[in-house]
């Protein structure tokens, strides 16, 4: 690996916004598991985060977990974020997150057009989308009415009502990569021409009654984190906004609408994001918006996480300069925190030479 000569001491720095207030400046990215049978989170599950807490995280982000809707995920054993069974377990997960002294806030999730005909949980839900779309513009299904997109708006503030009931710190939305919210966003999936359509403004209104309906259910002191990015899981290459003016024009809506803290999703955290400056997804979002923001994307690791490979351990040193300089707030760890619960704590006490490398094998079990 590649040494740390930075001091990472900026890492471990309190982070105090208006509604949320955090230890240190690492969170653990969400990462869907699929290790919650019938979409209950057991114990296991409630060890998993646990460990990290126990390890220094600053907040946990947990994995992507199904609002009330028929098609949300696409898998039996994907944790789901509604009924009695369901949130009683992440209300046990909670439990053991704070007496470890860690934060937590779930992802709430709709995969939307990216979930096949015929999938669990629920075998006979078709997938639902904007305009019917799969991510590769193919028609799948019909498009979404506008009463059907009231009752998901609502089905994410019952998810986000549920949080703050069962003692999560905050929320974060699922909106990037190509699932259910950033199909509205994503032209090529949205081809509405009702208030939920048209231009680049347009498109974010279904987010934006999202966030305002969650805002509605928890009142004006919970944290609502919103997740985003430029990137599909089908096209790498994919741009939303395609240059800071757009990005300025998609995101203000946003923020109008009660985000406290974006979450900028990008492959590799050290990409700049437009020509002709440094910044990258994140930087660019606090610069446009003035909101905390977490920056993410193969943070420690030599490999990027789209090739579902290994990959080695390398330096800190970039990551700590942008910290210093204030491009981002926070910094999520993916993989790293996957296969080492003790992360966090090692570089902390400056022990890189025992981080580990990630082994896809890492995949396979939930420790």
């Amino acid at each position: 690996m590649s040494q740390t000569n930075t001091s990472t001491e900026s890492l471990f720095k309190s982070f105090h916004s208006e509604k949320l207030q955090l230890s240190n400046r690492t969170v653990m990215a969400p990462m869907t598991r699929g290790f919650s049978p019938n979409g209950v989170p057991g114990e296991d599950v409630a060890a998993y985060y646990r460990r990290r807490a126990e390890n220094g995280v600053g907040l946990i982000v947990t994995e992507g977990t199904g609002i009330n809707h028929p098609s949300s995920v696409s898998g039996a054993s994907i944790p789901l974020f509604h009924g009695e069974e369901s949130l009683n377990g992440w209300a046990n997960v909670v439990k053991e997150v704070h007496q470890a002294g860690g934060k937590i806030v779930p992802q709430l999730w709709h995969v939307g057009m990216t979930r096949k005909k015929g999938e669990l949980p629920n075998e006979e839900a078709f997938p639902v989308g904007p305009s019917g779309l799969s991510l590769s513009g193919k028609e799948i299904t019909e498009p979404m009415s506008e009463e059907e997109v009231v009752q998901m708006v609502e089905a994410y503030a019952q998810a986000a009502a549920d949080a703050k009931r069962i003692g999560f710190d905050g929320i974060e939305l699922h909106g990037a990569h190509g699932y259910l919210i950033d199909q509205f966003f994503w032209e090529n999936t949205n081809r509405r021409t009702d208030r939920y359509g048209g231009d680049l403004v347009g498109r974010t209104r279904f987010a934006v009654e999202v966030i305002e309906a969650c805002r509605r259910e928890v009142g004006p002191d919970f944290p609502i984190i919103f997740r985003f990015s430029q990137w599909k899981m089908n096209d790498f290459g994919a741009k939303l906004a395609n240059t800071p003016d757009e990005l300025e024009r998609f995101l203000e809506p946003l923020v109008n609408a009660g985000v406290d803290i974006f979450h900028c999703s990008t492959r590799r955290f050290w990409e700049p994001e437009f020509e002709a400056s440094d910044l990258n997804l994140a930087g660019w979002t606090k610069k446009l918006t003035g909101k905390p923001v977490i920056s993410v994307g193969s943070v420690g690791l030599d490999g990027e996480f789209t090739s579902f490979s290994g990959a080695g351990t390398t330096s800190l040193d970039g990551l700590i300069d942008r910290l210093d300089l204030g491009e981002f707030d926070l910094v999520a760890i993916g993989r790293s925190l996957l296969q080492d619960p003790e992360w966090v704590r090692k570089v902390e006490e400056g022990k890189a030479n025992d981080l580990l490398p990630f082994d896809k094998e890492a995949l396979k079990k939930l420790y």
